[in-house]
């Protein structure tokens, strides 16, 4: 792959550290490591998780019904840990609208986040939905419709949720939602389903979102937010404190052309928007992230463009980086959701190319 010269920003509060070299990952990518039936297809693959046993779950917007505008477009699919078809689970589901992330959490059970629908899922091992959280609106009632964006916006409700988009545990059993694309915000939920918080709003200081995407925990049960309309990662303790944040840039060929779409600098804005996209296609923006098992936990982090994978630790620093935007092996369009089950092993689901990749990487020289 191509070597590019890189280098990083750490930003912390009342601190800028000097850039980082990154070095380039050397890695190999399987993008036909699922077995799926003939009849059967992804979709955009908005969700992966790895469960204890190296199972792979995969929420694809497959299985759509009804038309172009308002489909049911959520499939959530379960793999063994060499790619084979095992099972469907939640098939026609009443909560499955749009599908947005699943994670497993310690105890094998998994859950899913449906951005349609406004819901958060709990299933068992064994498949079955064993808690709730959130509400679909009602088909009668008067007024169901699209959600809007009002300026300024609803005030949040306990409970409820606008887009919601990931959650997160830690080892004590609570989970964290992010509240998502409307409320900018995170719910914390504990070990029996009870609601415990909320913190955050729209905006761009810190403890405010601009569309809190994706969220992770480490072994210490700090929070990590990719806050992507804003383009950095924020850090939290358990209680919703900020503690720090992250910015990667990372330098690049700005000669790459994003997988779809204008170059980023090139997006016109509006009266209405005077920057409609906020940071979401800024170099290093994250979507997605997640943080891998213990002793020494590395965050890893993509952005949309220029279509890459970024190794952090925990406090920041960028280790190296991997992956540009394309359609071959290797290449990536529009990350949604990483599933890093160790330090050497991803699993990258793009919206763009309809599939999800396996992706070891090589040790480091």
């Amino acid at each position: 792959m191509k070597r590019l010269a890189l280098a990083a920003i750490l930003c912390l509060p009342a601190l800028q550290l000097a850039q980082q070299p990154a070095p380039e990952i050397r890695f190999h990518a399987q993008t036909d490591f699922f077995k799926l039936p003939p009849d059967m297809y992804f979709g955009e693959a908005a969700g992966v998780a790895v469960n204890s046993k190296g199972h792979v779950f995969v929420f694809s917007r497959g299985n759509t019904t009804g038309p172009a505008y308002g489909a049911a477009a959520a499939q959530l699919l379960e793999f063994d840990s060499d790619g084979n078809f095992i099972r469907e689970i939640g098939h026609n589901l009443y909560a499955w609208a749009f599908a947005h992330s699943v994670k497993v959490d310690k105890q094998d059970n998994i859950w899913v986040a449906d951005k349609g629908s406004d819901m958060v899922l709990k299933f068992s091992p064994e498949g079955r939905v064993s808690m709730v959280f959130g509400r679909k609106q009602e088909a009668s009632d008067e007024g169901t419709g699209p959600l809007r964006h009002p300026k300024p916006p609803l005030p949040p409700i306990d409970g409820q949720f606008r887009q919601v988009t990931d959650m997160a545990g830690d080892a004590a059993g609570n989970t964290y939602i992010s509240d998502g694309y409307i409320n900018s915000r995170i719910a914390k939920i504990d070990k029996d389903g009870n609601w415990v918080k909320s913190w955050g709003e729209p905006g761009s200081g810190p403890g405010q979102f601009n569309v809190p995407h994706s969220i992770a925990t480490d072994d210490a049960g700090n929070v990590y937010v990719a806050d992507r309309g804003n383009g950095r990662i924020q850090v939290f303790n358990g209680d919703g404190k900020y503690l720090r944040e992250i910015h990667i840039d990372v330098p690049y060929d700005h000669g790459i052309h994003p997988w779809m779409g204008n170059m980023p600098s090139e997006i016109p804005p509006t009266a209405e928007a005077p920057a409609p996209l906020g940071k979401t296609m800024r170099n290093g923006s994250p979507w997605a992230i997640c943080i891998t098992p213990g002793p020494h936990q590395l965050i890893y982090a993509s952005d949309a463009y220029p279509g890459r994978i970024y190794q952090l630790t925990l406090d920041g620093k960028v280790l190296g980086v991997l992956g540009a935007s394309g359609h071959g092996p290797g290449q990536f369009g529009w990350i949604h959701e990483l599933a890093c089950p160790s330090a050497n092993v991803l699993f990258a689901a793009e919206l763009l190319n309809w599939r999800v990749q396996k992706l070891t990487l090589e040790p480091a020289p």
